[in-house]
């Protein structure tokens, strides 16, 4: 028992260093660490962001673009836990001037532990799996990336609010391309996801470029009546204004500098951020907004508007310079999610930390989907792991002992017919018998009761010459009690392997149940249902199962060994018995036959 149970303490010693480094996917070859940290010596956010779309800003000083696909189709982002895939979107990638962008959807950003992720790649035949409308959660009802050149902006987010007017495309902005202002609005749809109720909530935010610091210049306005939402800068100033209420500036921009502009309402209260960070508030409520509204200069007001809102309308003028990643939510964002966003897209991001490039060791399969297995698998697969080595220890303990009788049984039963036309006591007196087949037989035992029986027969008076019937019953009696013992002692522990054979094919379906409850649930909860996200789950659960019956087969084939083995000793005593109780009745009995000569003589 002891050396089996250093033998599996041996092979999970090997096994455990394997699984410190789990590996996500065999296909894929490399992976690199991505943190997201926003603590004080990071990304300084203040408190958790929640989720969070992170900007994964890739260049030949951070990434060397060696056994990645062309397109990025092969990138993969999972968790520190090595299952969970996290949603993406690709904005940019060129391997040749060694600088990609890519969106990645981070479930939580906090202030405190650093969330860790695993960037794979290396997969040639891996499709596609960038999705911008999963990367942005469905708070965000418009984002657009400028990254389409000449024609009107795409909405990333699954509502669909493109852009109505063509965007004059600029290169080298803040995060890949943007398009530039001044020449015209770049209108916005008037759809119901944009809407805005009176009093409800929004947040808009931009990076902005001022070539020149004006007057007055909108960023963003929308009218509807007259109602008004604008914001804008005014000789460097940031400002938002509702409804003629205008707020005070904000923290200057320079021109020709990019600077992070949002504004959020919520309630009674709309607030300016410049740079992530709050600048001013205006204690005003939102109107309701539901007709378009236009990005880089004032919007039409509505038919019922007043000449006087008109009038103040016309006092607006364009903004001139370039603009990117223009984003509305139907929510108030919160301000640490607004400052992660300023602080992780900006040129040099304190946000995002990478480490070194690993390559695959090359794991077998089995070894992916033993890093797949979550706790309740390992507790399940250690319990039948329990079961494993308590039905070979038995097996084994039990071979060994049925061998070493069947052995001593033989060597036994050769002396006991050698001795025939003996007395019957003849093996005991003399000790011919070996002191290890004494030791092993369940023969020798028969023999021995048999013996004590005539022989505590003989000291109270009793004429062994001339046994009768009842005496010959009575020692009869003795060794089937004996034999009894004995059969039983065989089937000792017997009973455990037959439980293992029935339970553990269970034990083992138990365990793949709740691992396939559990995958569907995170999948829901991560709202990721490809088959790279379920895959090593649903194998880590399925694990269970087999386990189960790696566990009861060898068991059945056991059990059914050494039944047999059992079931031929059993038939040997039973042999015995009826051999030794016959020669006692021929040689000693009552009812023995006299040779004839010895009849003659008499």
């Amino acid at each position: 028992m002891r050396r089996i149970l250093l033998i599996v303490l041996t092979l999970l010693s090997t096994l455990l260093p394997g699984l410190a480094h789990a590996w996500w996917q065999a296909e894929w070859s490399y992976r690199k660490p991505v943190t997201i940290d926003g603590g004080p010596q990071a990304g300084a956010i203040g408190s958790d962001a929640g989720r969070v779309p992170v900007l994964v800003r890739l260049h030949t000083g951070n990434f060397k673009f060696e056994g990645v696909s062309e397109t990025g189709a092969d990138l993969r982002f999972v968790a520190a836990d090595d299952k969970t895939v996290l949603n993406h979107q690709i904005e940019q990638f060129d391997p040749l001037l060694g600088m990609a962008l890519i969106w990645v959807d981070v479930p939580n950003v906090s202030a405190g532990t650093p969330t860790k992720l695993w960037m794979y790649y290396g997969n040639p035949k891996a499709p596609a799996s960038g999705n911008g409308q999963r990367s942005f959660d469905p708070d965000y009802t418009l984002v657009y990336h400028f990254a389409e050149g000449a024609v009107p902006p795409r909405d990333t987010t699954a509502y669909g609010n493109n852009g109505q007017t063509p965007a004059v495309p600029v290169e080298g902005t803040v995060i890949g391309k943007g398009a530039q202002l001044g020449t015209g609005p770049l209108m916005l749809p008037a759809t119901p996801s944009l809407a805005v109720q009176a009093g409800g909530a929004l947040t808009f935010s931009a990076w902005v470029k001022p070539d020149q610091l004006g007057a007055r210049q909108v960023i963003y306005a929308r009218r509807d009546g007259v109602g008004e939402l604008v914001v804008g800068i005014d000789q460097g100033g940031p400002f938002v204004q509702v409804n003629g209420q205008r707020s005070a500036p904000g923290q200057p921009v320079q021109a020709g500098q990019w600077s992070h502009i949002a504004v959020k309402a919520e309630g009674e209260n709309v607030a300016l951020y410049v740079g992530g960070r709050p600048a001013v508030s205006l204690a005003a409520k939102l109107p309701a907004l539901n007709t378009a509204a236009a990005i880089g200069a004032d919007a039409p007001a509505g038919a019922a508007a007043a000449q006087g809102a008109q009038a103040a309308a016309a006092a607006f003028a364009p903004f001139t310079g370039a603009i990117d990643e223009v984003r509305l939510s139907k929510v108030a964002r919160a301000d640490a999610l607004l400052l992660a966003d300023a602080v992780s897209q900006g040129a040099e991001s304190r946000l995002t930390a990478f480490g070194a490039d690993e390559q695959q060791a090359g794991k077998s399969h089995f070894g992916f989907i033993l890093a797949a297995m979550p706790l309740d698998a390992w507790v399940v697969v250690g319990l039948l792991g329990l079961m494993m080595v308590l039905s070979w220890a038995i097996m084994i303990g039990k071979g060994r002992s049925y061998g070493a009788t069947s052995r001593a049984n033989g060597i036994f039963i050769e002396h006991f017919r050698e001795a025939a036309g003996a007395p019957l006591d003849r093996l005991a007196v003399s000790n011919s018998v070996p002191e290890d087949v004494r030791a092993d037989s369940s023969l020798w035992r028969l023999y021995e009761v048999a013996i004590d029986e005539m022989r505590r027969r003989h000291d109270r008076g009793y004429d062994l010459s001339a046994v009768s019937t009842a005496t010959i019953g009575a020692i009869r009696a003795a060794m089937d009690g004996v034999m009894v013992r004995e059969t039983e002692r065989m089937s000792k522990r017997m009973n455990w392997l037959s439980t293992t054979i029935e339970g553990a094919p269970y034990v083992g379906l138990f365990g793949t149940v709740i691992g396939i409850m559990l995958v569907f649930v995170v999948a829901a909860m991560a709202g990721a249902v490809d088959i790279n996200s379920v895959a090593p789950g649903m194998a880590a659960a399925l694990l269970c199962t087999a386990a189960g019956l790696g566990v009861a087969i060898p068991a059945l084939f056991g059990y059914n060994w050494l039944a047999s083995r059992s079931d031929a000793i059993g038939a040997d005593m039973a042999v015995f018995v009826d051999e030794f109780v016959t020669r006692l009745a021929e040689e000693q009995g009552e009812g023995r036959s006299v040779p004839h000569a010895v009849a003659k003589r008499a």
